[in-house]
């Protein structure tokens, strides 16, 4: 639902009693006001973050995340023991990917899972082994399947019949033997944003349930090919497990089929568990799910007769984006009346939709606290909105802020860990924030602050503006004869 669209006030959003409290489940556990009313992260001063590092601001708390990490982990493998069982997890570097965050992950016992040749480059770059990375894509490349088998990802998930044939020229031309998944659309529809919706019948991803047993009998057919098992990914956002359990029994049917033609080691039940962005979302808790979605697979194994195979799965959302908080410094603010009864205060900040896309693409909710005082003004109705020149730049649709919110106030909006720096872009040539991580004290830059220099230097007909170091291009790209 559009802005447009959208009630000026959303359901569920109520005048809260303390317009400066946090609300519990959508900030970082560490997060707290100091005594003078200042924000902290990792114990880390949002005024200091401001004074070092400027707005706006991704700032990521590490203890919050690495726990995260510990708990999904702990999460699954405790519900796949329960049945004798095994669980692997892959983080979704989609969600938000550092070589720094890749090292978190590996250090606390998770794989990782990538999806384009640039994610791939950013895990080596890490330095960690590429045997338990798997790699995803409905459209990989020659070259980028090319390096998946040169550096030896352990797994590609393939997604069409062109890329399996693709995958195993390369793999014989190597004389290597390539593990496989193949992604299904299992048919099950989210509950969650159609966008964000990946197993319905009409859409990019995977192959059709009754088109798979043809594409496993030529992986097997195939000498450069290892098939491991299936994929499927039912969407993102989602809080309820029903969905989960309804695509992993059309899977396990699948599988218990195919287990006639040979071993299937692995099954891939994907992720998508969703968060809190605001007091109204109320996610289940990852344990709950884990167990939901593990106990259905088992129990449809159990009535088959077929042993539990080693499961997978991918979260990316849950570990990072409640560990993230955005830092803006509020530039105008501009009463406007929406109706008679109804007016709202317009608080223009110095981001905006080109560093968290997901309001202007989902219409998704986020909440709002000034981070830099606290104040006993009475709540007003706020839209945070950024800078961009775009009626549609939304950063936080509705929020009660103290009704003193003022220029130079420093504005925090939490949960933006995931898919906001990942989906950051330069529009209006507005270079892309700094990502910083905090703990125990301390700050340090994961990903540096882009400049406007950074942008013209990719512009080959630009002159340098005086007073920078912006280099005049020396060469031209020349056209092919």
């Amino acid at each position: 639902m559009s802005a447009s669209t959208a009630p000026p006030v959303p359901e569920g959003l109520v005048v809260p009693d303390d317009a400066n409290a946090l609300q519990a489940g959508v900030w970082p556990s560490g997060a707290e006001r100091d005594g003078d009313g200042v924000l902290a992260i990792g114990g880390v001063d949002v005024q200091r973050l401001r004074a070092r590092f400027g707005t706006p601001l991704y700032v990521l708390d590490e203890d919050e995340v690495r726990a995260r990490a510990r708990r999904t982990r702990a999460a699954f493998e405790a519900a796949a023991a329960r049945h004798g069982g095994r669980a692997r997890v892959y983080y979704a570097g989609k969600a938000l990917l550092t070589t720094d965050i890749v090292r978190w992950m590996v250090e606390e016992g998770l794989r990782v899972d990538v999806c384009s040749a640039g994610e791939l480059a950013v895990a080596l770059a890490a330095g960690v082994d590429a045997r338990p990375l798997g790699y995803h894509g409905n459209n990989k490349s020659v070259p980028a399947l090319e390096r998946a088998v040169e550096v030896g990802v352990g797994t590609v998930i393939v997604d069409s019949p062109i890329e399996i044939e693709r995958l195993a020229a390369i793999a014989d031309r190597r004389g290597a033997v390539q593990s496989v998944l193949v992604r299904v659309r299992t048919g099950v529809h989210a509950e969650t944003h159609a966008f964000l919706a990946t197993a319905h019948e009409d859409q990019k991803f995977g192959f059709a349930l009754d088109d798979v047993p043809a594409a496993v009998a030529r992986i097997r057919a195939l000498p450069g090919l290892r098939f491991a098992g299936l994929h499927a990914h039912i969407g993102s956002q989602i809080f309820e497990a029903d969905g989960f359990r309804a695509s992993a029994a059309r899977l396990v049917e699948l599988h218990a089929e195919l287990l006639a033609g040979g071993d299937i080691p692995l099954l891939n039940l994907g992720g998508g568990f969703g968060i809190a962005y605001t007091a109204a979302d109320a996610p289940r808790a990852i344990e709950e799910i884990a167990a939901g979605i593990v106990d259905a697979v088992a129990d449809q194994c159990a009535v088959r007769g077929i042993p539990l195979p080693e499961l997978a799965f991918e979260p990316g959302r849950v570990i990072v984006g409640p560990a993230g908080v955005t830092l803006y410094e509020v530039g105008t603010v501009k009463p406007v009346r929406v109706s008679d009864d109804l007016s709202r205060v317009y608080v223009s900040v110095d981001g905006g939709m080109s560093d968290n896309a997901r309001p202007a693409l989902y219409g998704a909710q986020y909440s709002a606290r000034i981070a830099s005082r606290v104040s006993d003004a009475a709540p007003a109705l706020a839209r945070v909105v950024g800078h961009h020149c775009e009626s549609g730049d939304i950063v936080v649709d509705a929020e009660y802020l103290p009704g003193d919110v003022a220029p130079g106030d420093l504005l925090a909006v939490p949960a933006t860990g995931a898919y906001c720096l990942s989906l950051a872009s330069t529009y209006n040539y507005t270079p892309r924030p700094a990502l910083v991580a905090v703990r125990d004290g301390d700050a340090r830059v994961l990903i540096r602050r882009e400049s406007i220099d950074d942008l013209l230097a990719r512009d080959t007909g630009a002159a340098p503006i005086e007073g920078t170091t912006t280099p005049v291009p020396t060469e031209r790209f020349q056209e092919h004869p």
